[in-house]
This record gives C-alpha cells, sequence and structure tokens, in this order.
C-alpha cells in the first residue's frame, strides 16, 4: 500500500511537460494564450496565441495574432506533427516572409523546436525555439540564434504565455 501510495504521489508531483509521451509533448502548448514581451525600445509587446488540435487530433495547429496596435503586425500560423519515424516537425509561415522548417525535441522539462544548421561563410547558423517553465497556465517561450552550429546561443526574444481567461 505504501508503495501504491508513494507511485501517486510521486506521479502527482510531475509537471504536464515531464509526464509526456512522444506524442503528447507539445499537448502543453494547446488552449487560447495571451502573450506578452517586451519589445527592443523598451515597450510591451502582446498577441493572442490559439494552439489547437485538427486532423483527428494528429496535428497541432498554431495562430499567432500580433496586437493590431502594433506595427508591423506579426500574423503567423504553424502545423506540428509526429511523423511516422517519431520526430516531431513544424512548418512556420507568417505576413512578413519568414518560413521555417523546425525539429522537435526535449532536454528534460524543456520542449525545442530547431532549424537545421546552415554554413553561411565561415559560420554554421541556426535557430531554434525553447519553451521552458511549463506550468498548467503558463510557460516561457525563447527565440535564439547560433552561429556556431550551437556550441553556444543567443536570445532573440523572449515571450511569456498566459492562458487567457474565459
Amino acid at each position: 500500500m505504501r508503495q501504491l501510495l508513494a507511485a501517486a504521489l510521486f506521479a502527482a508531483l510531475l509537471s504536464p511537460a515531464q509526464a509526456a509521451t512522444p506524442a503528447e509533448l507539445f499537448d502543453f502548448w494547446i488552449g487560447d494564450w495571451i502573450v506578452t514581451w517586451q519589445n527592443a525600445n523598451g515597450s510591451p509587446g502582446r498577441a493572442h496565441n490559439r494552439v489547437g488540435k485538427i486532423l483527428d487530433g494528429q496535428v497541432i495547429e498554431e495562430n499567432f495574432e500580433g496586437d493590431p496596435a502594433s506595427a508591423p503586425r506579426l500574423l503567423g500560423r504553424s502545423l506540428s506533427v509526429l511523423d511516422k519515424a517519431g520526430v516531431w516537425r513544424q512548418a512556420w509561415a507568417d505576413n512578413q516572409g519568414g518560413f521555417f522548417a523546425l525539429t522537435g525535441s526535449s532536454i528534460g522539462e524543456t520542449r525545442i523546436f530547431a532549424t537545421d544548421f546552415k554554413p553561411v561563410g565561415e559560420q554554421l547558423n541556426g535557430q531554434r525555439m525553447r519553451f521552458y517553465d511549463i506550468k498548467p497556465d503558463s510557460f516561457n517561450w525563447d527565440w535564439e540564434g547560433s552561429n556556431d552550429g550551437g556550441k553556444t546561443w543567443a536570445l532573440l526574444w523572449r515571450l511569456h504565455y498566459q492562458r487567457a481567461r474565459s
């Protein structure tokens, strides 16, 4: 009985990110989110991001809508899927000409979507998004860049996600 109680307590302490199976790795992201950040000039940024499952629950669809008062307003969409080889893939496109093909992974409780590295002169450039501090109603998201093949990463954009209240 003690072992059963201890196992139940341990399972209750696991965050949703820790307990995720490969198919559920990005399920924490599902929902309606208010997204905030600080712009380079110090002004606040704000967006709404609606993330849901489509296509018989096999694909995660993201609909990112920057605040209409922002200039330029960022509108973007992504589709993420666990492919038949068991690898998460994401395609992102936006109204500013951005397109990224990314591969998903996890390191501990951190979830990552990253581009492939591409040689540019003497550099090996890549970008990634990191989801971390994942809680039921919030998480943080960093967009990072590397020019040394991933040995070091520089923060390019930090967003805070808070679940929207209905």
